[in-house]
């Protein structure tokens, strides 16, 4: 479990209760200022039992309201140290922010996906994908809409370096494909909630043939994981203006380029090799520049 709190409560929020929904709210939206309240005060704050706090401290992983209230200080403190060295108030961008203040405020989201993405995720994890992508005769990518990119540009990384990949956003070509899978092959699919159907519908296809499954999703508890092989957890915001299509796709990328390095750091000679020859194959395709008059 991530040692981040804020983290772990936007993974945690869709499995929650209703009630500690908004306790996992609260902390999300003011998390220097429940810090500082006793766990009387923020039932009444919620109008909730304290019992319900109890029990949903317990359910993110604390063994009381005194560590839970620590946790969420720190990580209070650590985001207004970061605000400040991105010179934003506030993460959220708003109607009336100039276009500076946009640029900032989408710089401080993106790198936080970046750190985050990279703190929780499980190394483990991923060098077995890893593994399991070298030995494979193919692999498969799903993905629909904005995870689709994500699907899209881990396929040209690994055709690059000679690794029959696919990646498919069409539904039905997704599950077909899966249906045939030799037992030696991997799939990969990215959902930033873990819910959309047809990444998990082709997922469970490919199981059924025997491939490595394997879930890139924000969320570790979401229908997705739960079908899945091996699980690569995201940790995008979604703030008013950046739902997830945009704040998911910096953090899959992440995990995209971490499993493109990992596959290509095994073979490195043939992986130069591979890359040489993609670039003199397309090295024709690129118009030369004008020279500039004299």
């Amino acid at each position: 479990m991530t040692e981040d709190i804020l983290v772990r409560l936007r993974q945690a929020l869709p499995g929650l209760r209703p009630s500690e929904q908004r306790i996992a709210r609260a902390a999300l939206a003011n998390p220097g200022v429940i810090a500082g309240l006793s766990i009387t005060q923020l039932a009444a704050r919620i109008g909730i039992s304290t019992a319900t706090v109890a029990r949903f401290c317990r359910n993110v992983g604390f063994d009381g309201y005194k560590s839970f209230c620590l946790a969420l200080a720190r990580a209070a403190a650590n985001e207004t140290g970061r605000r400040i060295e991105f010179g934003v108030s506030d993460g959220d961008i708003d109607p009336a922010d100039s276009t500076a203040e946009v640029v900032r405020k989408l710089a401080f989201q993106e790198a936080r996906a970046v750190e985050e993405t990279a703190a929780t995720l499980d190394l483990d994890q991923v060098e077995r994908v890893v593994d399991a992508i070298i030995a494979a005769p193919v692999v498969d990518l799903y993905g629909s809409a904005s995870s689709g990119l994500a699907a899209l540009d881990l396929q040209q990384k690994l055709r690059r370096i000679g690794y029959q990949a696919n990646a498919w956003t069409d539904a039905h070509l997704a599950i077909t494909s899966a249906a045939v899978l030799p037992a030696s092959a991997v799939a990969i699919a990215f959902s930033h909630s873990g819910e959309t159907e047809e990444a998990i519908s082709s997922l469970e296809t490919a199981s059924r043939s025997g491939a490595l499954t394997v879930a890139v999703t924000n969320f570790p508890e979401s229908p997705l994981a739960q079908v899945a092989d091996a699980l690569l957890t995201t940790a995008s915001r979604e703030t008013r203006f950046r739902y997830g299509a945009m704040s998911s796709r910096m953090a899959q990328l992440v995990i995209v380029d971490v499993i493109f390095i990992g596959v290509a750091q095994r073979h490195p000679e043939k992986v130069s090799k591979s890359l040489s020859a993609t670039l003199s194959a397309v090295a024709s395709r690129r118009r030369p520049r004008r020279k500039a008059d004299s």
